[in-house]
């Protein structure tokens, strides 16, 4: 999400500045790649380039391809194949194993719903959307690109007919969160990327102390909204944590009442006060957050979860399992920087459901698929 975001950024100061732009879309891939569907650049007319198709071995053709789709006025899909490093048409020697189709869509504002307007539906409610993208790999075939956007109970957005063909995919997409490629039965082989995208991940970070700040700089590096809050004034101030989005001075009863708890939120207790983290523990277990890091040992967790056993509080192994302590992954971390990482990349590894192992040891692809074809 955090892509998609520069991205209209960046087309809202082109746009101030009346420079043309062109959005590329990695819209299908076969093999191997470094980027997989879904993922955007926004190129200006000037050159400026915002997002990444790859990891960086095609952004430089890619400009060109760009140019000329804003040049012409017209959208142009180009396929990479990125197994081949004595292929003369690219003139790349790349060596990623696969095939990347990228589709390249001139932004037009004179029309309704162009790709940037439906990607724009994205920041207006926290919820998960389907966007859809069609495309051709039919030589010399017309290229009708980002078509649709789909939330629950807001009106389907759509630019072309095709979109209520497909209006029951569009639906199982959002239903299963899983982004597919439906083939359509037209004469022009058209495909359509169905992706679910979810709302930014967000993390709440209960503590304000020093220790945070490097937290709170390496989530908003990866574009997660951050709230920070305790109940010392002195140290919970927006001054203190630019980059969070709010930032509240409470008791825990009171801070999570502003705080809406979706599958994409994600706690972190760190105040070094053991009765307000206590405090918020016992209240977090009543909710259905899926993780609630608590910094400090072993023994500290074991204390917390005895204290709330004499209160008469029965902790199931299902909440247990959502408790991480001590937070972090086991990387020696011992500076305030280093555990900042270690949480980071722990709550990364419970988003996308890994162990968070070395990469050495890993025997089969390192990305699993995310996009099914029907």
């Amino acid at each position: 999400m955090r892509e998609i975001t520069e991205i209209l950024r960046a087309y809202s100061e082109a746009k101030k500045a009346n420079k043309k732009t062109a959005l590329a879309t990695v819209v299908k891939v076969e093999g191997s790649s470094y980027r997989q569907p879904g993922a955007r650049m926004l190129v200006t007319e000037d050159g400026n380039l915002t997002g990444a198709i790859s990891g960086g071995c095609l952004e430089g053709d890619a400009l060109r391809k760009a140019l000329l789709a804003i040049n012409q006025q017209q959208n142009k899909l180009i396929t990479y194949n990125t197994s081949n490093e004595n292929d003369s048409e690219v003139g790349l020697q790349l060596g990623c194993n696969g095939i990347v189709h990228i589709l390249f869509e001139y932004i037009d504002d004179n029309i309704q719903n162009n790709p940037i307007k439906l990607l724009q539906e994205l920041k207006w409610e926290r919820k998960g959307a389907v966007v859809g993208t069609l495309f051709s790999l039919k030589r010399n075939a017309a290229q009708i690109g980002t078509i649709l956007f789909y939330r629950e109970n807001q009106p389907f957005l759509f630019q072309n007919d095709i979109a209520l063909n497909i209006f029951s995919e569009v639906k199982d997409t959002l239903q299963y969160k899983t982004s597919i490629i439906k083939k359509i039965e037209d004469n022009n082989e058209n495909e359509a990327l169905l992706e679910y995208i979810n709302p930014p991940v967000s993390i709440v970070i209960i503590g304000a102390g020093n220790d945070v700040q490097p937290l709170a700089k390496m989530a908003e590096i990866l574009g997660w909204e951050i709230t920070v809050g305790e109940g010392r004034a002195t140290h919970a101030t927006q001054k203190r944590f630019p980059e969070a989005k709010q930032v509240f001075v409470s008791k825990p009863e009171q801070l999570l009442e502003n705080i809406t708890i979706d599958d994409q939120v994600y706690f972190v207790l760190i105040t070094h006060n053991y009765k307000y983290d206590l405090a918020m523990l016992k209240l977090l277990l009543e909710t259905n957050c899926t993780y609630i890091g608590i910094l400090g040992p072993k023994t500290k967790l074991n204390r917390m979860l005895d204290d709330l056993q004499n209160e008469g509080i029965t902790i199931n192994e299902e909440q247990l399992n959502r408790i991480y302590g001590p937070i972090g992954l086991d990387i020696g971390a011992e500076t305030s920087e280093e555990i900042a990482l270690s949480i980071i990349a722990e709550i990364k590894a419970v988003i996308s459901a890994r162990k968070g192992t070395s990469l050495k040891f890993k025997t089969e692809k390192i990305h699993n698929t995310t996009v099914y074809e029907r």
